[in-house]
């Protein structure tokens, strides 16, 4: 999420970027730099646990340990297709990886994190974890799974110091551009309802308390709050970004 490390970045984290895209890490990068901040990249494949957990141990030993770590990862996955006609591996694919690449890059951070007796988790979920609508059934499965693993994190990893905290936000129409993921998730949806991605946001904004969706800024920078000492009281909770789709 290149909004949340450019947050982090203003309020003086050096960040360090992972993912399997060097070229995307690295226009944040230039981006951070530019504006003043610290950050390096690594392309690494956030499936590959052995590679993951030898990348953690080197940014903890150069930056002297890992104060916050944020899992942004987006898998393309089969949406808007019915029970009768999902197969059990497009059912199943979205589930295994978003879970998989949770636990791998929490048990990696947590470690350290644990060592030091402080630290704070960041992993994102959507609105999917409470919709009842059909044709999202692999992908409401696989958001409420993410905020279970995030509350049962945070009770075992509490008394060590470190903290969890779930970001839920809602679609944000700038993540939406040709060629993202976002947009590649949105589109067999919209397609199957006869309109554009645009139409489909742009409907489903209206239905929010707010009547819009959040921006890549506010999402970033309430990341940045939610691991400060601003929110040193919370755990184990989802944060609410949906502009009011959803309300708890």
């Amino acid at each position: 999420m290149p909004s949340a490390a450019r947050a982090f970045a203003r309020a003086g984290a050096k960040v360090f970027l992972a993912g399997r895209t060097l070229a995307k890490l690295e226009v944040v990068a230039r981006d951070i730099a530019s504006a003043g901040g610290i950050a390096e990249t690594a392309q690494l494949d956030v499936l590959d646990q052995a590679a993951v957990e030898k990348h953690v141990d080197a940014v903890a030993a150069k930056a002297g340990g890992i104060d916050i770590a944020l899992n942004a990862v987006g898998m393309v996955h089969v949406q808007g297709t019915l029970l009768a006609d999902l197969s059990l591996k497009d059912f199943s694919y979205p589930i295994e990886t978003y879970t998989r690449f949770n636990f791998i890059t929490a048990k990696a951070v947590a470690r350290h994190m644990v060592k030091k007796g402080s630290g704070v988790i960041l992993t994102l979920s959507t609105p999917g974890s409470k919709l009842t609508v059909p044709g999202v059934l692999g992908f409401c499965s696989t958001c409420a799974a993410i905020e279970a693993f995030s509350r049962v994190l945070a009770a075992e990893l509490g008394s060590k110091g470190v903290r969890v905290i779930c970001l839920r936000p809602d679609a944000i129409p700038q993540a939406q551009s040709k060629g993202t993921h976002a947009r590649e998730v949105f589109a067999p949806m919209a397609a199957a309802a006869g309109i554009s991605v645009e139409a489909m946001l742009e409907g489903g904004s209206a239905h929010t308390l707010l009547g819009r969706f959040p921006t890549l800024d506010q999402v970033g920078n309430a990341a940045v709050f939610f691991a400060s000492d601003h929110a040193g009281a919370m755990t184990g909770t989802v944060a609410n970004l949906t502009c009011g789709s959803l309300t708890d």
